[in-house]
């Protein structure tokens, strides 16, 4: 195997650069034990995270953002599941119209989605209410689990379920015991990442949840609207550190 060149590697060092290099600034500035934000900090310290952890409206916004997310991450990965299954065993035509239509939120601005959200829920009394803000963050977590679980799907030798229907295995026997134990670790990695769009959600969030569903990124705009103060860094860098286990956790189902 060709070993990358030095030019790659330092052009590849650059970008992770200018990417991370914010991130890692506000996770430096988290640690500012002054209310006044200077790079870099005078010293550090802890304050702002005990201040995170003590306040009743971060811990509540905390706690809500964990409840929508998990809800999210088992509908989204039992419909995107399911999709590609009958999208990878079916034999029709449509199959790449299909595929297209699930996978349209990804590439529709969230404020379009928000919005044609809103309208077709505020109909049905869902608007402002917790399952209607889950069904908002599934729209938009679907997608990632039906690619990650067609990934899967296309290293899958599809003559093993004929042989299991061959011995007399009905169907649903088969998908447990022959189907899904190979493709796990697709859906599992589905659903870390429908945990982190959910996680992440602020948009949809802002137009569907209720006074009482304050998110943590809705509570972290509502704090830079009304009073700024380094907690929200501190917010901002645990959710930076959640989404690069996220990552970790994803390139080890990936191997697997």
């Amino acid at each position: 195997m060709q070993r990358p060149s030095g030019l790659l590697l330092g052009v590849t060092a650059l970008v992770l650069a200018f990417l991370t290099a914010p991130m890692l600034a506000a996770l430096w500035l988290s640690f500012s034990p002054t209310e006044l934000l200077r790079f870099p900090p005078p010293g550090l310290s802890l304050r702002w995270y005990a201040d995170f952890f003590g306040n009743e409206r971060w811990v509540l916004a905390t706690r809500n953002s964990l409840i929508v997310a998990t809800a999210t991450m088992m509908v989204a990965t039992a419909l995107g599941t399911a999709a590609a299954i009958g999208l990878h065993l079916g034999n029709f035509r449509a199959r790449g119209l299909l595929v297209a239509l699930l996978t349209l939120p990804m590439v529709t601005p969230f404020i379009v989605t928000a919005a044609a959200m809103f309208f077709a829920f505020s109909t049905v009394g869902l608007a402002g209410t917790l399952p209607g803000l889950v069904l908002g963050h599934t729209v938009v977590a679907v997608p990632f689990v039906l690619i990650t679980v067609l990934a899967s799907l296309s290293t899958f030798d599809a003559t093993l379920l004929r042989a299991a229907a061959s011995l007399g295995a009905p169907p649903s026997l088969a998908l447990r015991r022959v189907l899904l134990p190979r493709i796990w670790p697709g859906i599992a990695a589905g659903a870390v990442f429908a945990f982190a769009t959910s996680l992440d959600e602020f948009v949809i969030t802002l137009f569907l949840a209720g006074p009482g569903q304050f998110t943590l990124p809705r509570q972290m705009y509502a704090n830079v609207r009304e009073y700024m103060t380094p907690t929200i860094l501190a917010a901002a860098s645990l959710l930076f550190l959640a989404s690069f286990a996220f990552l970790l956790l994803t390139e080890a189902l990936r191997r697997r």
